[in-house]
């Protein structure tokens, strides 16, 4: 029988993580599509040893590497699931997606799944990391990557969402144990945002989701973007840190979680708004 949903997966040097995100999944014997942007590793080795479909994109940004995906991989399930290649399916979610049944969801474009997020071995509970919910499962042909994003990605459908509070999906980058990876790789983020805010200021760029504080997870989100895009800058990453400290108790996440809190709630902003200014006047 045909499953009803097929994986989608982006990579770029993926040996350490990939083997333990498709050994996850293995047993629901669904198609697999895995969408590499030039792995010099292992990586399309283990892509083939599971029987995935490959193909190869130049990569720009995470909305367009996933808009390539869905618009270039032949896919012929009614559902797509899109992973992150440091992503674990737990057993409990496993379960609810080996008894999925199409026609139990006949008026539905979209589920949200639960995540976890870890940064060096620790759980991220408290700091509004949990419960996390991301669109992560949608309709063939319905479902799209939303493009006016530059690097926070999001999948959008229109019509019914639902969410899966149980079950989890699980996401642990190991090279990030190595305090100098995260810098760079969130130092080229921060290129991404600055460069879209700057265009967001311009009216280049506009919300595809529509802002609602009592929507759907994704709404809500947009909802508080907006505000943060009219807070003023330099003060915005304090008032942020500050809050995800004591409103959301990320203090409770120890040492570790006080140390990923910083950094990507205060550092990484920080560095996003000194990149806005530099942008600003070099377009005076």
């Amino acid at each position: 029988m045909a499953t009803a949903f097929s994986f989608i997966v982006l990579t770029f040097n993926e040996e350490q993580h990939l083997p333990r995100l498709l050994n996850s999944i293995a047993q629901l014997n669904a198609p697999l599509f895995i969408l590499d942007s030039g792995s010099t590793d292992q990586t399309l080795k283990i892509a083939n040893d599971f029987g995935a479909t490959v193909k190869y994109n130049a990569f720009e940004n995470h909305p367009k590497q996933w808009d390539f995906a869905l618009k270039n991989f032949d896919i012929q399930s009614p559902w797509i699931i899109g992973l992150d290649a440091d992503q674990i399916v737990t057993q409990e979610l496993f379960e609810q997606l080996a008894h999925f049944n199409n026609e139990q969801y006949k008026d539905v474009n979209g589920i949200y799944f639960n995540r976890k997020n870890f940064f060096k071995g620790k759980w991220i509970r408290f700091g509004g990391y949990y419960p996390k919910y991301l669109l992560k499962m949608f309709r063939t042909g319905v479902g799209f990557s939303d493009t006016n994003e530059n690097m926070d990605h999001r999948f959008v459908v229109p019509g019914k969402t639902i969410t899966w509070k149980k079950g989890h999906i699980l996401e642990e980058n190991l090279k990030e144990n190595e305090i100098s990876f995260w810098i760079s790789k969130h130092n080229r983020y921060s290129d991404l945002v600055a460069e879209e805010e700057v265009e967001r200021m311009q009216a280049l760029r506009s919300q595809t989701i529509q802002p609602k504080l009592f929507g759907d997870p994704y709404q809500r989100m947009a909802f508080l973007k907006k505000i943060w895009w009219q807070l003023p800058r330099f003060l915005r990453p304090f008032i942020y840190f500050g809050y995800r400290m004591t409103f959301q108790l990320g203090i409770l996440d120890g040492k570790t979680g006080i140390l990923f809190h910083f950094l990507q709630g205060f550092w990484f902003r920080i560095i996003v708004d000194v990149k806005i200014e530099e942008k600003l006047k070099k377009n005076d």
